[in-house]
């Protein structure tokens, strides 16, 4: 859209006023914050592409926790040893979980 710099400048004033009158044409309105449309009746028919996974197999490779790698006592994730920030009651909880 061009700009006409020429074009006078409204103020603060002038723009308060547009805007009191805009909502007040809006509040007339009464029709514009009606939704006539169920939610729950509009989700059961979307369906997302590609959800139907009954037919597929993961597989993933797991490793187990290695030596130099601990679980956190309190999110239960693990992470390597330089993410430890202290033991409570002899049970490691990692930098994340402390902060």
């Amino acid at each position: 859209m061009a700009t006409d710099y020429d074009a006078p400048r409204k103020t603060e004033e002038d723009l308060s006023e547009d805007s009191l009158e805009e909502l007040k044409a809006r509040r007339s309105d009464k029709s514009s914050g009606v939704v006539d449309e169920d939610e729950t009746e509009a989700a059961e028919g979307f369906e997302l592409p590609g959800a139907d996974l009954s037919g597929e197999e993961l597989s993933v490779r797991v490793l187990p926790r290695q030596a130099d790698e601990f679980t956190c006592s309190s999110c239960f994730l693990v992470h390597h040893r330089s993410q430890l920030a202290y033991e409570k009651n002899g049970k490691p909880v990692c930098t994340e979980c402390a902060a």
